[in-house]
Order: C-alpha cells, then structure tokens, then sequence
C-alpha cells in the first residue's frame, strides 16, 4: 500500500467542504514530521479506524521502526482480532499479538464507571514492556481530537504511563481520520465504531469471561446476517438488540425474528428485545442518574 503525502485523486468523502480536506492534508503532513521526531513507536493497535490510520502512517514514515501491537483478551471478540491481523498485512506493519488478564482484576469486574481505566492500566503497562523489549522510543495510540469530548477513563491511564497521541496533538478528527483513511486506501475508511465486548454490560453487573463469550457469540451471529453498526447489550436474561433504523425492517421479517430468537435462546436469553431508538454509543449511561453520568 502506498502513503502519499500529496492528494492527487478527485475523490470527496460525505460531501466535505475543500476547506476540510486541505486542513486535513496539513494536519497528515504534521503527523508525518511528528512521527518522524519520535523515530520508533510502538502503536497500541485495536484495528478500528483510528488504530489503523495511525499504523498506516507510522509504517509509512519510519518503516521497521514502528510496530502494531494487539491486545487479545475475552472482552476482545475474536472477529476484530482477525480484521486486525489482515489491516496490518494490507498496510504492511510488523504486527504483535499478546493476551492481557484484565478480566481477572477485581476493579475492572466490578464494571463501575472506571472500569476503562483499570483496563488500560493493564494494557499500557504491557506495551510498555514490549516496547522496552523492541527498544522503541514511544507507545502511543489513536486518540484523536474529538475523543476529548467523550468519557474516556482509558485516556487518563495512558497520560499516567507516558502514552502519547499523535492524532490528538496534530488535532485530526473522526471525520478527517476517515477521510484520509479513504484517501490511503485503507480498507477501516468507513467501519463502524468498535468497543470492547465489556461495553455492553450495564455498569455495577459483574463482567466474567463467561457472559463476554454469549454477547460474542450473539454478535458474531448477528454480524453473519448482513449487520454493520450494531450492538447486543446484555441484562442478565434479556438480550436487547440496537440496531441501525434501516436495518430493522429486516428484523421484523418473520423468518429472521425466528432465526434470531432461536439463536440467542440457545445461547441462554430467556427474552431477545429490539431497541426501537435504534444503535447508539454510550446507550447503556442513558439510565445513569445524572450526577454519576459520564462527562
């Protein structure tokens, strides 16, 4: 795959105004010369948009001296595991796969509003360890601009373990992370937002490896059927579906509700539940009373 640093198709993303797109080829261009200073990183690699974007321009500018790190673990379903193993064949990065125990900590189990922060906690100081091993200068990963306006306890653990963020420091946000990852070709332009299997237990129910692996197996059903963007929230007996309004009209249809009942009954939902607002992130703060909302 080749990174250019010039723009020389005449493609548009959703409609962008010119000024976006120029402001973006600037901003790429300062992440190159930013990445370039730091000579090696190490890039804690998830392979959503934003992890891979970063891989993408780390490889382009330092070669050998950067590599992609994934963390597998049961809140990590596998089916993200082999998207990120094929993005970083198709962008070219050395990619490293370890296994984290979050999972086992009691204060991430818990599942309280902090429960990114003990995972992140555990996860940096394992790249920190891969890093010293590979003798690379920096771990950092794909916060970007916008991140800054949404609940991220993760962020904090990474500021805490000396993680930096290029795309936040060059100030390049979502919609010109996705612009530009069209721009390069990279397959993850438009995928759906990603979130740790975890995401989907309401806070203060206990998380074990257990339930992750019936929300995966949930999802990974749902995902066969045809679906992008959508989520399986679990309480307890009752799995409660959001999906995208376009795509309920399909799951109306008598012989996909079947199917769909069937399957997760199978995997223990007494009652399956579609969310009539449709898929959103964050849905589960919703019944938070608001002094205890994230912000």
């Amino acid at each position: 795959m080749e990174l250019s640093r010039t723009d020389d198709r005449e493609q548009s993303f959703a409609g962008a105004q010119d000024s976006t797109l120029s402001g973006a080829q600037d901003k790429l261009n300062r992440l190159y010369d930013l990445l370039t200073e730091m000579d090696s990183v190490l890039v804690a690699y998830s392979g959503g948009v934003d992890s891979s974007f970063l891989a993408a321009a780390a490889y382009k500018t330092l070669e050998s001296r950067a590599v992609a790190v994934t963390a597998v673990s049961p809140s990590y379903a596998k089916r993200e595991l082999q998207e990120a193993i094929a993005v970083a064949k198709e962008i070219g990065i050395r990619h490293i796969v370890i296994e984290t125990n979050e999972v086992d900590n009691p204060a991430y189990a818990a599942n309280n509003t902090s429960r990114c922060y003990f995972c992140k906690m555990e996860l940096y100081g394992e790249l920190d360890d891969v890093a010293k091993a590979e003798n690379v200068a920096w771990v950092i990963d794909g916060f970007n601009f916008d991140d800054k306006q949404d609940f991220r306890p993760g962020h904090k653990a990474g500021a805490q373990q000396g993680v930096r963020s290029p795309l936040f420091e060059v100030g390049l946000t979502k919609n010109e992370l996705r612009y530009l990852s069209k721009e390069l070709r990279l397959s993850t332009w438009d995928k759906p937002a990603m979130a740790c299997l975890s995401s989907r237990v309401p806070y203060g129910s206990k998380i074990d490896p257990g339930m992750l692996r019936r929300i995966e197996e949930a999802e990974d059903y749902i995902h066969g059927l045809g679906m992008r963007g959508f989520r399986v929230r679990h309480h307890d007996n009752i799995a409660r579906i959001e999906l995208r309004p376009e795509d309920m009209a399909l799951f109306i249809r008598d012989e996909v509700r079947e199917q769909v009942t069937k399957k997760l009954r199978g995997l223990g939902y007494a009652y399956i539940t579609l969310d009539l607002t449709g898929y959103r992130t964050g849905s589960l703060n919703e019944v938070l009373p608001l002094s205890q909302r994230p912000s």
